[in-house]
């Protein structure tokens, strides 16, 4: 065997799947910015659940009237995910970090050295990315929840939380959390610019859901409305909303949770292609 096929073997056997997620990790964990991230998303998750459970009455439910197992779904659905829209900019911020880091302190260029195609790298760093957030967001939601049902008891809230009803959305608000994480990291993956990467990816999630159903108001067009609700916010926002049995049929275009995952999920692998086949051919 040659000495230039010795040299070229370690090389192959580098570039596994594996190896990349490995070396993705260490990276991940070694950066501050994900600490604090993840520290702000578990403080605010846990912390809001319980100001909330303990201080908040049951919602839309006249004083003195039984609390029906409904009510009570509803009341620790609502509570439990109240934090959501505070924590998924925190996700968008940190996904965009993720990777736009790498080019302000030209790291991904050994990174890209060590894996030429690029997608083996920006793949592991997606699954890393997306792993790390959903189990952080989940274990938090979840020790919510806990504290949330043992708050609300003392007001006659018991909810079922077996219940697909209940047990979705609050799954859902971590999923939710996870695929806008993700989208932010294709934002970032396309600028290449922490600045410009965050600015996009807020303006998507709060300034132009705004801006639309501002314009649609103003000029009453009813199709503005419609094409708000496929922004990756107002879509994605239906995986964690509870669904009422006895809930009324608004105007215009309604999507579900399944709907709402399905059209978030093709926002994040679209502007995920597009981003990885930018990088493709690009220098760096």
């Amino acid at each position: 065997m040659s000495a230039a096929t010795t040299t070229a073997m370690p090389g192959r056997v580098g570039l596994g799947a594996g190896r990349l997620v490995r070396s993705e990790w260490i990276k991940f964990r070694s950066i501050r910015s994900t600490f604090w991230c993840y520290a702000i998303i578990v403080a605010l998750t846990i912390g809001l659940a319980a100001i909330i459970g303990l201080s908040a009455p049951v919602i839309g439910l006249p004083e003195g009237a039984e609390v029906t197992q409904e009510v009570a779904n509803r009341q620790i659905v609502m509570l439990s995910t109240a934090s959501v829209g505070f924590t998924v900019l925190v996700a968008a911020v940190l996904g965009v970090l993720i990777i736009t880091g790498e080019y302000g302190t030209g790291q991904i260029r050994s990174t890209f050295t060590a894996d030429p195609r690029r997608t083996g790298a920006v793949l592991a760093k997606a699954v890393v990315l997306a792993v790390a957030t959903f189990v952080v967001s989940a274990v938090a939601t979840w020790i919510g929840v806990a504290l949330v049902a043992l708050f609300q008891a003392d007001k006659g809230v018991h909810a079922d939380l077996a219940d697909p009803s209940v047990f979705m959305p609050i799954l859902g608000s971590s999923v939710f959390v996870t695929l806008i994480a993700l989208l932010a990291f294709g934002i970032g993956l396309l600028v290449r610019s922490s600045a410009g990467g965050i600015a996009i990816a807020l303006g998507v999630l709060l300034v132009l859901p705004i801006v639309l159903q501002l314009v649609a108001s103003l000029v009453n067009q009813q199709w503005l409305l419609d094409v708000s609700r496929f922004l990756p916010d107002q879509a994605g926002g239906q995986l964690y909303t509870y669904e009422s049995s006895g809930a009324q049929q608004t105007e215009g275009v309604v999507l579900d949770g399944w709907a709402g995952f399905g059209v978030l999920a093709a926002w994040v692998v679209a502007l995920g292609a597009l981003a990885l086949a930018t990088v493709k051919r690009r220098d760096v």
